[in-house]
């Protein structure tokens, strides 16, 4: 939702984007800056703090469209446009009150408002006598693979205020958070509206999400795919645990280890094993030697027979 404050804010010059940049190039920007100034890289530096806070607000309001729709038309609102009779029909000047009707869906009952009203309809405040919910935020932050697998606690400034909420085990990449009551203020008694927090989750190099499993591609030799052998796995908790490759394992077969995925309130997740054969890049003149004479003894049985026979339909 939109902030009063965006008229004094320029979240494109924050992120370094023009303004009519795209939405990947601003979550490219964004990534870059998040993990530039991420208070991991810089402990006990305020300075790379409060920008990694701007950074996230900056990019929680234009990468959501909506949003960006509100505060390109508020900025230039503030920026000192000027609006000449003549536009369209209407054969008179336009005020801020026609403007913002055509931009926000009030048509030609802004006749009858105030700019103050108009505002207030954006801002959650107005001259409305009932009590009034406070206007919502939007904020992003970025955490590890590890943090967001495990669950992790996570401090922003947004508003003016300094925020802290724990994010819950599992949390995926773009998933958005409600931390109810935690937005501005409400008017006459009205209740505070929300934060909704976009979060950005970092890749690890072995393991994957998918839902409250863990995925992660497992290399075997291949004698231990023909032959088959007994291996063990890391998991994300730091253990290691064995599973069992059959004889005659093909590259691509899954094996599952149940309860060393995601634990979350619903339960625990597995962790699927993908078998990868290792195709050795150097061979000995012995190991060569008995690969030649492994494929003398199997020459009868084509892995390809069906592929032809098939194709042939």
């Amino acid at each position: 939702m939109t902030s009063q404050d965006w008229f004094n804010k320029d979240f494109y010059a924050t992120l370094g984007v023009p303004k009519d940049a795209s939405q990947a190039d601003i979550k490219k920007a964004y990534r870059k800056l998040a993990r530039e100034l991420h208070p991991d890289r810089h402990p006990n530096d305020a300075a790379a703090e409060r920008r990694f806070k701007e950074v996230g607000e900056a990019y929680g309001v234009v990468s959501d469209a909506e949003q960006r729709k509100q505060y390109d038309a508020i900025r230039a609102m503030g920026g000192g446009a000027r609006f000449q009779a003549g536009g369209g029909g209407a054969g008179g000047a336009q005020g801020f009150e026609d403007v913002f009707g055509g931009l926000f869906g009030g048509g030609g009952a802004t006749r009858g408002q105030g700019f103050e009203d108009i505002l207030g309809g954006l801002f959650g405040g107005g001259r409305a006598r009932g009590p009034q919910k406070g206007a919502d935020l939007a904020a992003a932050t970025e955490v590890s693979f590890r943090e967001a697998a495990q669950g992790a606690t996570v401090t922003l400034g947004i508003d003016g205020q300094r925020v802290s909420t724990r994010l819950p085990v599992g949390v995926t990449d773009g998933q958005k958070i409600r931390l109810r009551g935690k937005g501005r203020a409400g008017a006459n008694g009205g209740p505070a509206g929300d934060i909704i927090l976009t979060i950005h989750v970092g890749k690890h190099p072995v393991f994957t999400v998918d839902g409250r499993n863990l995925r992660i591609n497992l290399p075997v030799s291949f004698d231990e795919a023909v032959l088959g052998a007994t291996v063990e796995v890391p998991t994300l908790a730091g253990e290691r645990v064995k599973v069992k490759i059959a004889p005659g394992t093909s590259s691509g077969a899954t094996l599952r280890v149940k309860g060393k995925g995601l634990v979350a309130k619903e339960g625990a997740g597995d962790l699927l094993v993908r078998v990868e054969v290792a195709v050795p890049s150097k061979v000995s003149k012995a190991a060569k030697e008995a690969l030649q004479a492994f494929a003398l003894a199997t020459a009868a049985d084509d892995p390809r027979a069906r592929l032809y026979d098939d194709a042939a339909r």
